[in-house]
């Protein structure tokens, strides 16, 4: 497969501001939920496309895939028992774009989604996108207390490659906990 065409400054430029179709299903074993899109993804039309989003590994190593999925295989996480959605669907150059209240009216949103899909584990990427989104500010990662739409809520680190806190061996670790939990219900 060849590598897909990286988009150009001007078509970056243009995605500011457009959304991203989910990828979901009815009763999904784990929704991830990232924060937003970025502008590349929006122009490419799959989600973690950005280079350097660490997604797609992390998926591989925590063992939710079985081979190194490009986004452009997206699909494939339906058959898996997984789906993608955003909190906030509108695209912006980074994450700190999104404002307090897109994250709190996303959130409401995403229970919505959750109440409708009846995901076994929503897995929301990004511990301050949660904290703001849901007032939790004392969060910490991994299970939370409460349910959301009758789902669990996991929340883990956010993939992008901006992450620097969190390396893939790290990413990958905190994903196989979710994994296991998901797969011993």
């Amino acid at each position: 497969m060849s590598p897909p065409r990286r988009p150009s400054q001007e078509e970056l430029r243009a995605a500011v501001g457009r959304s991203m179709p989910d990828l979901l299903a009815p009763r999904l074993r784990v929704l991830f939920c990232g924060i937003n899109p970025s502008l590349y993804s929006a122009v490419v039309g799959y989600h973690f496309a950005r280079p350097g989003n660490r997604f797609w590994p992390t998926l591989y190593a925590a063992g939710f895939t079985q081979r190194l999925l490009a986004p452009s295989e997206q699909h494939e996480l339906l058959e898996l028992g997984c789906g993608i959605t955003n909190v906030v669907d509108r695209a912006t150059a980074t994450a700190d774009q999104v404002l307090p209240a897109e994250l709190v009216e996303g959130g409401r949103r995403l229970e919505a989604k959750a109440r409708r899909y009846r995901p076994r584990v929503i897995a929301l990427l990004g511990i301050s996108a949660y904290r703001a989104a849901f007032h939790r500010p004392e969060a910490r990662l991994g299970l939370q207390p409460e349910q959301l739409g009758g789902s669990r809520l996991w929340v883990l680190p956010n993939p992008s490659g901006l992450n620097a806190h969190y390396q893939l061996k790290d990413l990958a670790r905190l994903f196989l906990e979710l994994r296991r939990a998901a797969e011993g219900e």
